[in-house]
C-alpha cells in the first residue's frame, strides 16, 4: 500500500489540526478518513482555498480520536461525555477501533465488571441475550428491553400481555421473540423486531395439513446456514420442533416429537455445528420428566436420547461435539438433583462454552473453567445483586441478570497495554 506523507490540515468547528496521511490510513478504507485517498492511496484535492478539511464537528472528540488513530491508546478525559464520543466516533466510520481500545479480546480470566444497569420494570427478568455488536437484550415478562453496545435502551417491545419465553438475536439489526399463545387471541408464536424501534417486521407461521396454526413458541436455536429451530405447542398435532428459513421467513420442516417425548416442551435449544444435529433439552422444573435428545435433520430421525430412567449412565455425548462447535454453548442445568437443596424460586444453574472456556452460574457466582481436565480458574462476582437467574456471552463481554434487584452486569477484558 503505498500512501503519500503529506501533512493534512483540518478544520473541525473552527479549531486546526494537522496530522499526516499515514496516520488518517490507519482508520481504514471505509471509514470518513479512507474516503479522503483515491485508489491508490493518494490524497484527493483539499476542499477549500485555505487547503484544509473543514469538518463541522465536535473539535473535542476529534483530537481523541485522531491520537487514536496515533498511538491506539483512548483516554476519555472527564469534560467528554463518552456517549457523544460514541456517536462522534460513528460518524467518522471508527467505532471498531473506539471498541478495540476500549477493551481487549474476550478472556473469562480476565474479566472485569464494567457497567451495572437497573431495570425499569418490577419483578425478575425472564432472560437475557448478548448481542453480536456488544449490545444485549432482557426479556421481562411481555417486554424485551433492548440496549446498544454503549447500554443505551432503545424503544421496548411490548407483546401485550404475551409472556415472552425466549428471545435471540438473528443479527445486529433485528431480535427474534418466542411467546406463549393466549387461548381465544390466535396470537402467540414467534415474530422479527426490530432491536432499534421495536416494530415487528415478520411473524413466523406454523403450517400443518395445509392450515396456518396458532401455537406457542419455546426455545430457539439458529444455525450457521440461516435456519431457525423452536420448540412449537399448538392445540392438535403440532408439538415438536420447527423450522424456518432466517432470509424468507418460511417454515421448511418440522419434527414431529415422538410418543412419550415432550419436544415441544423442550426449554433449551442447540445446535452443534458440523454434526447438523440439535440438541433438544426438556428439563426440570418445566415438566415432571427430564428428555434430552439430538436429533439428526439429515436424515429425520432421533439419532440419541437420554430421560430420568437413564440418571445411572454417563452423560458424555456433549463433549466432543460441543468442543468441535467453534462458537458459543449455551446449557441449563434443571434437574431433580436439585430439588431439596435450593431455596424457593430458585436460579437454576446455567452453563456455556465459550472460546474453549466453561462457564458456570450457582446463585450470585459465575466460576471460569479451562483446559483438558476443566479446571476452575477465576470467578466472577459483585456484591449485590442476588442471585444470577442467566447470563450469556457475545460481542466480546459477559452480560449477567440477578434476580433479586432487577440488575444486569457488565464484564468486559480490559485492552492489553500500549507499549
Amino acid at each position: 500500500m503505498r500512501i503519500q506523507k503529506d501533512i493534512v490540515k483540518f478544520n473541525v468547528g473552527g479549531r486546526i489540526f494537522q496530522t499526516s496521511a499515514t496516520t488518517l490510513a490507519n482508520a481504514g478504507r471505509d471509514s470518513f478518513f479512507g474516503a479522503l485517498f483515491d485508489d491508490n492511496w493518494h490524497l484527493q484535492q483539499q476542499l477549500n482555498n485555505r487547503h484544509e478539511f473543514f469538518i463541522d464537528r465536535n473539535p473535542d472528540c476529534f483530537a481523541l480520536l485522531l491520537d487514536l488513530l496515533r498511538i491506539g491508546d483512548l483516554y476519555i478525559p472527564s469534560n467528554v461525555p463518552e456517549r457523544l464520543l460514541y456517536k462522534e466516533a460513528m460518524f467518522y466510520g471508527l467505532i471498531d477501533h473506539v471498541r478495540s481500545a476500549k477493551r481487549g479480546p474476550f478472556d473469562g480470566n480476565r474479566l472485569k465488571l464494567s457497567k451495572s444497569v437497573a431495570g425499569r420494570a418490577s419483578g425478575d427478568g425472564t432472560a437475557i441475550r448478548a448481542g453480536p455488536d456488544g449490545g444485549c437484550c432482557v426479556a421481562h415478562g411481555s417486554v424485551v428491553h433492548v440496549f446498544d453496545w454503549m447500554l443505551e435502551e432503545h424503544p421496548p417491545i411490548n407483546l401485550d400481555y404475551q409472556r415472552v419465553n425466549d428471545i435471540g438475536w438473528v443479527n445486529a439489526e433485528h431480535v427474534l421473540i418466542s411467546a406463549c399463545e393466549r387461548l381465544g387471541r390466535g396470537d402467540g408464536g414467534m415474530g422479527l423486531f426490530s432491536s432499534s424501534n421495536g416494530d415487528l417486521r415478520y411473524k413466523f407461521n406454523v403450517v400443518h395439513d395445509n392450515q396456518v396454526k396458532s401455537y406457542t413458541a419455546v426455545a430457539l436455536s439458529f444455525s450457521p446456514d440461516y435456519k431457525i429451530f423452536a420448540s412449537c405447542k399448538g392445540r392438535s398435532n403440532e408439538y415438536g420442533i420447527g423450522v424456518w428459513d432466517q432470509v424468507t421467513g418460511k417454515q421448511m420442516d418440522f419434527f414431529y416429537e415422538s410418543p412419550g417425548w415432550s419436544l415441544g416442551d423442550a426449554d433449551k435449544l442447540q445446535w452443534l455445528n458440523g454434526s447438523s444435529c440439535l440438541l433438544v433439552a426438556t428439563l426440570f422444573p418445566r415438566k415432571d420428566s427430564c428428555y434430552i435428545s439430538l436429533l439428526d435433520f439429515r436424515e429425520k430421525r432421533m439419532v440419541w436420547s437420554w430421560s430420568w430412567s437413564d440418571i445411572g449412565a454417563p452423560l458424555t455425548v456433549d463433549e466432543k461435539n460441543l468442543r468441535i462447535s467453534g462458537g458459543s454453548v449455551r446449557w441449563s442445568s434443571r434437574s431433580r438433583l436439585m430439588k431439596g437443596k435450593m431455596p424457593d424460586e430458585p436460579c437454576y444453574p446455567k452453563l456455556a462454552l465459550h472460546n474453549g472456556q466453561l462457564f458456570s452460574s450457582m446463585n450470585d457466582c459465575i466460576s471460569v473453567f479451562c483446559g483438558p481436565d476443566w479446571v476452575l480458574t477465576s470467578r466472577l462476582r459483585r456484591s449485590y445483586g442476588g442471585s444470577i437467574c442467566d447470563f450469556s456471552i457475545g460481542g466480546d463481554r459477559l452480560f449477567a441478570l440477578h434476580s433479586e434487584e432487577n440488575v444486569f452486569d457488565t464484564w468486559e477484558t480490559p485492552p492489553p497495554p500500549v507499549i
